[in-house]
């Protein structure tokens, strides 16, 4: 039960990030100037979908405030790296973003380096 906790941190953080890189894509580009950056910045505060991803990253929040109540950080926080290895897979199946031999490689290594600190 109390792996739950890390299982939602990863889950809401994601979920936050896919969710931001598919609304920023649908919309215009970020402009130039910076006053205008902020102005497009903030206005992407009405998008209901941009709303979710930030109560994602909330959820995150307290879900990992929750996990530091019930693990040691320096086992819990490898465990996060595993929110790369699911933005890359997703990243390639919802955005056709490339998926290519030395991001696979980059994967296998984190997935190792968790296997060895969970062992800790």
């Amino acid at each position: 039960m109390r792996y739950l906790y890390i299982l939602g941190t990863i889950f809401f953080t994601v979920y936050g990030q896919l969710v931001i890189k598919w609304q920023m894509a649908k919309g215009s580009p970020l402009p130039d100037r910076w006053f205008d950056k902020i102005v497009f910045l903030i206005s992407m505060f009405g998008n209901l979908w941009i709303l979710s991803a930030f109560a994602a990253a909330f959820l995150a929040s307290l879900c990992w405030m929750a996990a530091m109540t019930k693990f040691d950080l320096s086992f819990a926080y490898p465990f996060m790296s595993l929110s790369f290895v699911l933005v890359l897979i997703f990243s390639g199946v919802f955005f056709y973003e490339p998926v290519n031999l030395p991001k696979i490689a980059g994967l296998v290594i984190i997935m190792l380096g968790i296997a060895i600190s969970a062992q800790g």
